[in-house]
């Protein structure tokens, strides 16, 4: 365990949302230095460490985990390959940042947290919606009971990324491989939902592929496509509240990201109509009382210290902030493994739903974390 104060060295494995998130991520944050990078082509590892003045690149994450200097490493691969390599890293006794969704399996999940605890590895899933400060004043209004009793949970996460049906077919359009808007998408929003509303005792998921096939990027022929890009999944929570989650990755001028909350006193809604970056432009508007929504003020204590072009880095930096207070704590703090796999429960419950057409029941024996 690094001790509590030193400075923690990181290496990033994945280098696409690597690049333009953790690296700079990491490298902002005053407790974590980014020491090695990986990538499979080695002269591409060289190229990307030399631009961030990165001192190791490496082309194997043995390599990497041989490394002395590396504490930790952030995965943020596809996710096909977070079991293996997230595997390497633990059996390595090295502390792990992980990009949602967890795995392809919560079965791969939970193995990776018997892992993490029989190594005593801190581990740290990137859910950034935690630490977006619209998300968190939604958070402090619910514990306070602004909305009283709730009644009905509205959640839409409609964007355009997958609209264009001349993108490129690659892993995202494999089913096997993680693809899919459930993956991207609803990794995230089942955390989100433990986090501010409790955990859920069933559900039932309709997924459909309405972008059937998509050019190969070598040959330009088209190829099939069996992950899904768009869903709707109703669930009961465990105190009973209805709630109703579409989602798409494939709507032209969908409306974004909102969530509405309505109860016995008062109405909450979170949302953001923007289409390029999905952590910028959220706003809070509640009522109470019938009452009309009016905007609610997010207070100066939750603002991030400072934004960036891309959005994600803000939220991002809370989370490494959160993982190095992990490290100082000796404890893995939410959001870790284990919230990953409440994530991932919930995403096979749905794949269940949709192949049976059922209502699902979520195992009493595990439901969310504390919050």
């Amino acid at each position: 365990m690094v001790s509590t104060q030193s400075q923690i060295g990181v290496a990033i494995v994945g280098t696409g949302f690597g690049q333009k998130v953790h690296i700079p991520g990491f490298q902002e944050h005053p407790r974590t230095q980014v020491v090695a990078v990986y990538h499979r082509d080695l002269e591409k590892a060289k190229a990307i460490a030399q631009s961030h003045h990165i001192p190791h690149a490496c082309a194997t994450i043995a390599e990497i985990v041989a490394l002395p200097d590396v504490h930790a490493v952030s995965i943020s691969t596809p996710p096909f390959l977070h079991y293996e390599m997230a595997k390497t890293v633990l059996h390595a006794g090295k502390h792990l940042l992980l990009e949602k969704p967890t795995a392809l399996s919560v079965q791969e999940a939970k193995h990776l947290q018997m892992l993490a605890l029989r190594h005593n590895i801190i581990t740290t899933m990137n859910f950034e919606f935690r630490f977006v400060p619209a998300w968190q004043r939604l958070a402090e209004l619910l514990s306070e009971n602004y909305v009283g009793q709730k009644r009905l949970i509205k959640i839409d996460w409609l964007v355009s990324g997958r609209a264009d049906a001349a993108r490129p077919w690659n892993w995202y359009a494999q089913k096997d491989l993680g693809g899919g808007a459930l993956g991207a998408i609803g990794s995230h929003a089942f955390d989100y939902i433990a986090w501010l509303f409790g955990p859920v005792s069933r559900l039932c998921a309709r997924l459909q592929v309405t972008v059937p096939a998509r050019p190969d990027p070598h040959s330009g022929q088209l190829k099939p496509v069996d992950a899904d890009d768009v869903g709707m999944v109703m669930l009961e929570l465990a105190d009973g509240t209805p709630c109703h989650f579409c989602l798409s990755a494939a709507t032209y001028q969908g409306r974004g990201h909102w969530v509405e909350v309505y109860g016995d006193r008062g109405t909450l809604v979170l949302g953001s109509d923007h289409q390029k970056d999905y952590v910028h432009g959220f706003k809070l508007w509640g009522s109470q009382l019938g009452e009309p929504l009016a905007e609610l003020e997010v207070p100066s204590r939750l603002a991030f210290p400072q934004v960036y072009a891309d959005g994600r880095i803000a939220p991002f930096i809370r989370v490494v902030d959160q993982f190095v207070r992990s490290f100082d704590r000796r404890e893995s703090l939410a959001p870790s493994l284990l919230e990953g796999i409440y994530s991932q429960l919930l995403m096979d419950l749905c794949h269940e739903s949709n192949e049976t057409g059922t209502w699902v029941n979520v195992p009493l024996d595990r439901q969310t974390p504390d919050r």
